[in-house]
């Protein structure tokens, strides 16, 4: 489909899915972010879902001025995948030990390493830059530099909720290697004390909901949440590079005979900000819940646990600001998923896969979650599909 437009206040609201079936709540939160006197677009995405200021799944574009909140608190969060020369003959019956030798090499939910990861011992990560990195951790908020032994040993983790590491199979039958993570508690961190500083200044006291409050360009706070903003942006990226090179030594280790290769690693943000031009104008770019699709760009929008994930690449649609979906979405939320379906439903809708089926995760439960296919299908003049995945392990947090 292409888009529907849907007036806004300022400008008027681009939806890539049918409204009407979007929950009330989270169209008055577009109708909200439509009226932020600093706005120039807003597009919607067909995975759209109430979230805690803005809608997950919206892109908003504004001059001037950015919402913290609009972001999301994992700053960064966002996919990586890796095409392997593994093919699906080359697994075993029994996925079990395998499912095991990946916990046990990226922690999980709030695990984190005991000693920081040196990268220099990871095949296919550079040794330099680290320490650059690292140093300017000095610059971030006073408020959070206490957490950098946390943030050192929380490198390469996955955390807990919607995280997972997963083995995939595409059409063809080759391995793939997947995992969703993001900037961890120390970005958590960041973006709640910024939210909280933007809530306190003046020009903020009088906007439809509180928690839009923005900074505006060439001032000191802005300064400050863009110095942590990208520096958060800059942790996901490394997080994510750390634990698929973790990823790969499990996998080579594994299997030693096959002498595995591996394609280049295709990652991607999906709650961030860019800087971009669109109309002559310089804007930041938010996407919370939605990936970057200029043409030729390559994305993966992940389904659910039991309903696999596609690579996709993207066709430049500047109604969109160049961006599309960054997964299934939710349609229910974790405690109504909690309310609806028992470890017998996740057993039933996760059959077939090696992975976690306790109560624990049955907030993560496919069910919980859009259909996958359909929310490809709602936009395909943004994207096109490379390959279909279908995971085979699924390691949750």
């Amino acid at each position: 489909m292409s888009y529907v437009e849907v007036p806004g206040a300022k400008v008027p609201i681009r939806m890539w899915t049918d409204p009407a079936k979007v929950e009330d709540v989270a169209m008055q939160q577009l109708r909200n972010v439509a009226t932020l006197p600093w706005i120039k677009g807003l597009a919607v995405m067909p995975d759209v879902h109430f979230g805690k200021g803005a809608t997950v799944g919206s892109v908003i574009a504004m001059h001037g001025a950015v919402c913290p909140a609009a972001v999301g608190v994992d700053i960064g969060c966002g996919m990586s995948a890796v095409k392997t020369s593994l093919t699906a003959n080359d697994l075993p019956g029994d996925l079990t030990g395998l499912r095991s030798k990946i916990e046990q090499a990226i922690p999980v939910g709030r695990g984190m390493h005991d000693e920081p990861v040196d990268p220099g011992r990871l095949r296919g990560l550079p040794s330099t830059d680290w320490d650059d990195f690292w140093g300017r951790f000095d610059g971030v908020a006073e408020a959070v530099k206490f957490r950098q032994e946390r943030a050192t040993k929380q490198m390469g983790t996955l955390g807990a909720g919607n995280h997972f590491v997963e083995f995939c199979l595409d059409e063809s039958g080759s391995v793939w290697l997947m995992l969703h993570s993001g900037s961890r508690n120390v970005g958590n961190e960041l973006a709640a004390f910024h939210i909280g500083e933007a809530q306190k200044l003046p020009h903020n006291q009088d906007l439809i909901d509180r928690d839009l409050a923005v900074f505006i360009a060439d001032t000191p706070p802005m300064q400050a949440y863009r110095n942590d903003l990208f520096w958060a942006q800059e942790y996901a990226k490394h997080n994510r590079a750390i634990m698929m090179a973790l990823f790969q030594d499990v996998v080579r280790k594994e299997f030693k005979k096959a002498k595995v290769t591996f394609e280049p690693v295709i990652s991607c943000h999906h709650n961030y900000v860019a800087e971009e031009r669109y109309d002559g104008m310089d804007l930041l770019v938010t996407r919370k819940g939605a990936i970057r699709a200029g043409s030729g760009d390559f994305g993966i929008i992940p389904g659910s646990m039991g309903t696999g994930s596609y690579i996709v690449k993207g066709l430049g649609n500047e109604k969109s600001f160049n961006s599309a979906s960054h997964g299934a979405g939710r349609k229910m939320s974790r405690n109504a998923a909690r309310r609806r379906f028992s470890t017998k439903d996740l057993e039933e809708q996760t059959r077939g896969v090696e992975c976690r089926k306790d109560s624990g995760v049955v907030d993560e439960i496919p069910g919980a979650y859009k259909p996958i296919e359909k929310v490809i299908d709602q936009q395909r003049d943004l994207v096109e599909v490379v390959a279909k995945l279908k995971q085979v392990i699924c390691v949750k947090g």
